[in-house]
């Protein structure tokens, strides 16, 4: 482990105390000035939606290229990092009809919440957010799940899972991320393939995963799969399957990483990410582990696959995930990134889990966790050999012999 690691704590304890006296001696004067609100993705089902979002004052941001030089980058984050937000100020939204106010914190953040008259469908939808008393209107954008119409859902890291990051040297990772942007940051080959391949609706997964949960009962299995009065994954359309990312990086990095993902063809959803006050020293596993817990608690309904990294904690908060909802884990994904440091303690979950009829798989590469899910029928051979293809032309390996 890296000598430096120890001192992030210290770092950031010293830079949540200076924002903070900052914050309380400017923001009476900021909040008089021009205003801006900064959206970030809402998530719920058809009758309860959930927006976050934060009050700032405005900031200049340069479209990200691929020629930017890495000192324009690092002062990019540094305005990300510096954002001036705005404690007290009331915000005001409308999702198709529905209306909701919130007042934003003393960090600037503010939720939210929508309750629609009628259940809203499935799939994108945009929101329009205002600040009494000025003329200026925001745009969210919002995924709304039916449970009982996907698949199954993903729930994935981004650093050093979608988004090569180096989180197990904090010296790597800290130049990786202050100097980069959205088109010069690098994904792992073959994630975008793999991810896109996960997100299609493939209802046999949720069937087949029944039958495994409870093989004595395959009349449950099917009730399952077909859902109370048809309604259920195979008796409902053609959900696209949700996608989730949790991630400890800040928030102040939410258009950074909503870019990357698009620039990239990474399937869309929404983010979840961590304050870069005082979440920060809240400790990355027990932050990640209830997030997961309330995504799983708000879609009662739907299975999931969870991936991750082999650079932190991720193995044993699925596994406690896995252990807490039964039959819910239809796999686990490690991308192992540490090099065999720390793979025995991989390894030895994975017994834990296999005896609770989950596979927690090491994979090296998207190739090794898509031959897997495609094993699970949660993606089919055509896809298995698009992530292939992407894998090989990125690291100039054949994989197939076909």
């Amino acid at each position: 482990m890296s000598l430096l690691r120890p001192l992030v704590p210290l770092i950031e304890r010293a830079v949540l105390g200076l924002d903070r006296a900052l914050s309380r001696a400017l923001q009476p004067r900021r909040s008089r000035g021009l205003l801006s609100l900064l959206c970030y993705c809402g998530w719920g089902t058809p009758s309860r939606v959930e927006l976050t979002g934060r009050v700032v004052l405005p900031r200049t941001l340069h479209p990200a290229t691929n020629a930017d030089p890495r000192w324009r980058n690092f002062a990019n984050i540094l305005r990300r990092l510096l954002s001036r937000e705005i404690g007290g100020v009331a915000v005001h939204g409308v999702l198709n009809g529905a209306q909701a106010e919130a007042t934003s914190d003393s960090d600037g953040f503010f939720t939210l919440c929508f309750q629609p008259a009628e259940p809203l469908p499935s799939g994108w939808h945009d929101a329009q957010l205002t600040i009494p008393g000025r003329e200026r209107t925001s745009h969210a954008r919002v995924q709304v799940v039916d449970d009982r119409a996907c698949a199954y859902g993903l729930i994935s890291d981004l650093d050093d899972t979608v988004i090569q990051s180096d989180v197990t040297s904090v010296g790597r990772m800290l130049f990786t991320v202050l100097t980069g942007n959205a088109r010069t940051r690098s994904p792992f080959p073959g994630v975008g393939s793999l991810y896109r391949a996960l997100a299609r609706h493939h209802p046999s997964a949720s069937s087949a995963k029944a039958v495994a949960a409870n093989p004595s009962d395959e009349s449950g299995a099917d009730k399952y799969a077909a859902g109370e009065n048809g309604a259920g994954p195979r008796g409902k359309g053609r959900g696209r399957n949700p996608v989730f990312y949790v991630s400890s990086s800040p928030w102040n990095f939410f258009d950074l990483l909503w870019q990357f993902l698009e620039y990239r063809r990474i399937p869309l959803g929404p983010l979840f990410l961590r304050n870069w006050g005082a979440d920060l020293l809240t400790g990355h596993g027990s932050y990640k582990h209830a997030v997961i817990e309330r995504i799983f608690q708000t879609y009662p309904h739907l299975p999931f696959v969870l991936v991750g990294d082999s650079g932190e904690s991720d193995a044993e908060i699925y596994a406690e995930v896995a252990h807490k909802f039964p039959g819910r884990v239809l796999g686990i994904y490690i991308r192992d990134v540490t090099g065999g440091e720390g793979d025995g303690k991989v390894l030895k979950l994975r017994e834990d889990m296999a005896r609770i009829g989950v596979d927690m798989v090491l994979a090296r590469d998207s190739f090794a966790a898509a031959a897997h899910a495609m094993a699970l029928g949660l993606i089919t051979p055509g896809e298995l050999r698009s992530v292939a293809q992407s894998v090989e032309r990125s690291l100039h390996l054949p994989l197939l012999p076909f």
